[in-house]
C-alpha cells in the first residue's frame, strides 16, 4: 500500500511542478489565434468549451489501454508502479503536451505532418504510412474486442448472438463517428464516457484503501515476478503503454488540437489527460492484484475484460457491473472510432483532399473500413501484439520530431531528447527480443538496443551542430 499511495502523489507532483516547466520551455503564446478559429470548417476545427476538450481528450487517450495494460502488467511486479508513475510523467505527458502544442503551432497538423516537417521527407512518407496502419490497427483490435463481449449479453438475439453482427453495429457507429462534425457525436457522447471511466477509477480507488488483500512493495524487488518469468525489460514498457507513453495519443492530440481555444490551456488538456491516465492505470494495476491476491492468481483469471468485470461487480456491486460493461465495451470503441477519424485526416492530408464536403470524407474513410475489415480476419492475439510494438515505435518517433522542433526553436530539448532516446532502446530491443519479433535472447537484445540508442545519439547532435552552423552562416550573410 506505501508504493502505491507514494506512486498516487507522484504523479500529482509531477503534473505541478514537471507539467509546469515543460509548460515553461514550450512558452505559450496567449495571444495567438488558435487552429479552430483560423480554420474553422465546421466539421473538425470547432471551437469546444475546454472542460469537453479535457473529457473528449482522456477518453481519446485512455479506453480501454490503462486498464488492460496495467492489469497485464502488475504481473511483473511493483517495477509497474515506477513505470506508470516515471514513464507518464517524464515521456508520455510530455510526448502529448508537446505533440498536441506542436500541432496547434502549426495549424493543427496531424502527426505525419509535424514529423516530415521536422526530421524530413523520408519521415514524412514513413510516418503516413506508419501512422494510418497503427490507426486501422487500432480499430480493428478495438471492434473484435467489444463485439465478442456483447454477444455474450445477447445469446438469444439472432444475428447479434454472433460477433459478426455486432461488428456491423459498431462499423455503423464508426462510420458515423468518423465523418460527421466533431461536436455532432463524439462531443456529446465522449464526455458522458469519459466521466463515467473516472468515476469508475475513483470507486476501484476508494476500494484499494477498504478492501482487503495483499500488494507488492518495492522492498520486494524490482524482477523476477511473473509467472511466466517474463523478464522486465523491455516487455514491462510494451505491456504498459497507454499508461506511461503512447503513440496512439500523438494520433488523438492534434484532434483536439483542432478544438482547443487556447495555447494556455495546453498543459491542463494534454499533460493533464496523460496524468490523469497515469492515475487510472496505478489504480487498476493495484487493484488487480489486490483483489487476485497473487500473482499467479492474477495470471490464473485470463483476460483483463474478466479481471474487470470481477473487480467492479465484487467491489461495487450493481453500479460496478454497470461500470465494468462500460470499461470492457465502451471504451475501446470510443478509442477505434477516433482512431478511423484521425486516419482519415492523415490520409486526406497525404493527398490533398478537401474534407468539407460529406461525399469527400467518405471516399476517404471507406477504403480505411475496408483495410480495418481485412485486418479482423487476422488471430486477435497476434493483431494485439503487432500493434503493441507499432504503438511504442510511434511514440518514439513523436519524441525525435518534437525534439528537432525544439531545437530549432532555441528550446530546452532534453525534456523530449532523454525519453526519445530511452524509447529507442525500448522498441529495438522488444522486436528483437520478442516471439513476433526475431526471438533473440535477451542480453544481446538489449545490447543491440543500446547500440540503436547510441546511434540515435548521435545521429542528432551531428544534424545539430550541422543546424547551428547553418544558422550561424546565415546571421553573417550582409543584409540587402
Amino acid at each position: 500500500m506505501v508504493t502505491f499511495v507514494l506512486s498516487l502523489i507522484a504523479l500529482f507532483v509531477g503534473y505541478l511542478f514537471y507539467g509546469t516547466f515543460v509548460e515553461k520551455v514550450f512558452r505559450p503564446d496567449t495571444n495567438r489565434t488558435a487552429p479552430c478559429f483560423s480554420h474553422a470548417d465546421g466539421v473538425d476545427y470547432i471551437p469546444l468549451p475546454s472542460w469537453k476538450v479535457f473529457l473528449i481528450q482522456f477518453l481519446n487517450i485512455a479506453g480501454t489501454g490503462p486498464i488492460f495494460g496495467a492489469i497485464m502488467g502488475i504481473l511483473f511486479g511493483p517495477a509497474a508502479y515506477l513505470w506508470i508513475v516515471f514513464g507518464s510523467i517524464f515521456a508520455g505527458a510530455v510526448h502529448d503536451y508537446l505533440c498536441g502544442m506542436v500541432s496547434m503551432r502549426q495549424g493543427g497538423a496531424t502527426l505525419p505532418e509535424i514529423a516530415g516537417r521536422e526530421l524530413g521527407r523520408g519521415a514524412l512518407i514513413f510516418s503516413r504510412i506508419f501512422t494510418i496502419v497503427l490507426l486501422v490497427l487500432v480499430s480493428a483490435v478495438f471492434v473484435v474486442t467489444p463485439a465478442s463481449l456483447l454477444c455474450t449479453f445477447t445469446p438469444e438475439w439472432g444475428i447479434l448472438a454472433t460477433p459478426m453482427g455486432w461488428c456491423a453495429i459498431i462499423f455503423l457507429y464508426y462510420i458515423l463517428a468518423t465523418v460527421l462534425p466533431i461536436n455532432q457525436l463524439i462531443g456529446r457522447i465522449y464526455p458522458i464516457f469519459g466521466l463515467a471511466l473516472l468515476v469508475m477509477a475513483v470507486g476501484i480507488g476508494f476500494c484499494i484503501f477498504t478492501k482487503e488483500g495483499w500488494m507488492p512493495e518495492l522492498s520486494d524487488g524490482l524482477s523476477g515476478h511473473h509467472p511466466k518469468d517474463i523478464p522486465v525489460f523491455p516487455m514491462l514498457c510494451i505491456t504498459i503503454a497507454c499508461g506511461a507513453i503512447s503513440g496512439f495519443h500523438a494520433t488523438q492530440s492534434p484532434l483536439m488540437a483542432r478544438c482547443l481555444q487556447n495555447e494556455r490551456l495546453g498543459r491542463p488538456i494534454f499533460y493533464g489527460s496523460m496524468i490523469t491516465e497515469g492515475i487510472v492505470a496505478l489504480v487498476w494495476a493495484a487493484a488487480a492484484i489486490k483483489f487476485a491476491g497473487s500473482y499467479e492468481a492474477l495470471a490464473a483469471l485470463g483476460n483483463p475484460s474478466i479481471v474487470v468485470n470481477n473487480v467492479c461487480t465484487s467491489w461495487l456491486g450493481t453500479l460496478g457491473a454497470v461500470l465494468a460493461i462500460l470499461g470492457v465495451v465502451a471504451a475501446p470503441i470510443s478509442s477505434g472510432d477516433t482512431a478511423l477519424r484521425s486516419a482519415r485526416l492523415t490520409a486526406a492530408e497525404m493527398m490533398g483532399f478537401n474534407q468539407h464536403k460529406l461525399w469527400r470524407r467518405l471516399a476517404v474513410s471507406l477504403p480505411l473500413f475496408a483495410l480495418c475489415a481485412l485486418l479482423m480476419c487476422i488471430d486477435f492475439s497476434v493483431l494485439w501484439r503487432y500493434f503493441a510494438w507499432c504503438n511504442q515505435s510511434l511514440a518514439c518517433l513523436t519524441l525525435w520530431a518534437v525534439t528537432v522542433w525544439l531545437a530549432r526553436s532555441g528550446r530546452f530539448f532534453w525534456i523530449a531528447f532523454l525519453p526519445a532516446v530511452f524509447m529507442t532502446l525500448v522498441v529495438t530491443a522488444y522486436i528483437l527480443v520478442a516471439p513476433e519479433g526475431f526471438s533473440l535472447p535477451q542480453l544481446p537484445s538489449v545490447a543491440a538496443g543500446l547500440v540503436a540508442a547510441a546511434l540515435s545519439v548521435l545521429i542528432f547532435f551531428r544534424w545539430k551542430r550541422k543546424f547551428a552552423a547553418r544558422k550561424a552562416a546565415e546571421k553573417q550573410e550582409p543584409t540587402a
